[in-house]
């Protein structure tokens, strides 16, 4: 009698999610408010394994407050760059306990390439590009690693840069969330003061947009929020997010772009 086939491991390299599932979820939740949106999507388990980036700046609370209101085991991740304000580790402190989070994740550079790489601490000063790479972006990329997806607070008020701003979007593979994208200044104001949450202790001082201490600078009246952020540079993302293009339309009848939720 043959012997069965041995059956061979096959690896699945698929994406987590493609833009045909960012288009589904988009348009089932077109018109649904936030916290409905966030609630059904974590008891549905839409978005897989999901984890919640925060830089815990001026306007984070917001966002923090309805992810916890959904659902408080979600994970936070904080980038922690080294050279970021005092008060932002505070206020970060502060928020998580406030919420109730249980799982709370703060990533840091790998220090070996910190050594190699910026052994000064000035890189910031005359390659802000690279030290956005080696403080940042690498490290949001290995807190990444085992996400199917994550949740984002842009909005697509705060520059031009993040104009056609949709709730799902597909990037690298995984499915990138975007609750307040529509949101605008007078909204997120409004939650502030309806849930009375607590600023950010520099927001007062005139820093609208917070990252790093030495790339950060207040803000005058009539100038854009981000303006006080690489101020001198032309640069006005850290490199953690792509700039937005308009959704492309699917082709329904392509295979490669049917939903695989």
């Amino acid at each position: 009698m043959a012997e069965p086939a041995r059956q061979i491991d096959v690896i699945d390299a698929r994406p987590a999610f493609i833009q045909a599932d960012a288009d589904a979820l988009n348009a089932r939740f077109e018109g649904i408010d936030t916290l409905t949106m966030l609630k059904t999507v974590f008891a549905e388990g839409l978005a897989g394994h999901v984890a919640v980036v925060s830089s815990f700046g001026t306007e984070s609370a917001v966002l923090l407050d309805l992810v916890a209101k959904a659902d408080p085991t979600v994970p936070v991740i904080f980038v922690d760059t080294l050279k970021m304000f005092a008060e932002t580790l505070h206020y970060r402190d502060t928020l998580i306990q406030r919420f109730g989070f249980t799982d709370s994740r703060t990533v840091t550079p790998v220090a070996e390439v910190i050594a190699k790489k910026d052994a000064t601490g000035l890189r910031w000063s005359y390659d802000p590009d690279g030290c956005c790479d080696i403080r940042k972006v690498e490290p949001m990329k290995r807190a990444k690693d085992g996400l199917d997806a994550w949740i984002s607070g842009r909005k697509a008020f705060q520059s031009v840069t993040r104009q056609n701003l949709p709730r799902f979007e597909v990037e690298d593979g995984r499915l990138k969330i975007n609750p307040l994208g529509d949101w605008n200044k007078a909204d997120l104001e409004a939650y502030f003061a309806e849930h009375d949450l607590p600023r950010h202790p520099l927001e007062a001082q005139g820093y609208l947009s917070i990252g790093c201490e030495p790339c950060t600078s207040k803000v005058m009246p009539g100038e854009d929020p981000r303006a006080g952020r690489w101020r001198g540079w032309d640069k006005v993302e850290c490199g953690i997010h792509s700039p937005v293009s308009p959704i492309p339309v699917a082709d329904p009848d392509d295979p490669a772009n049917q939903p695989v939720f």
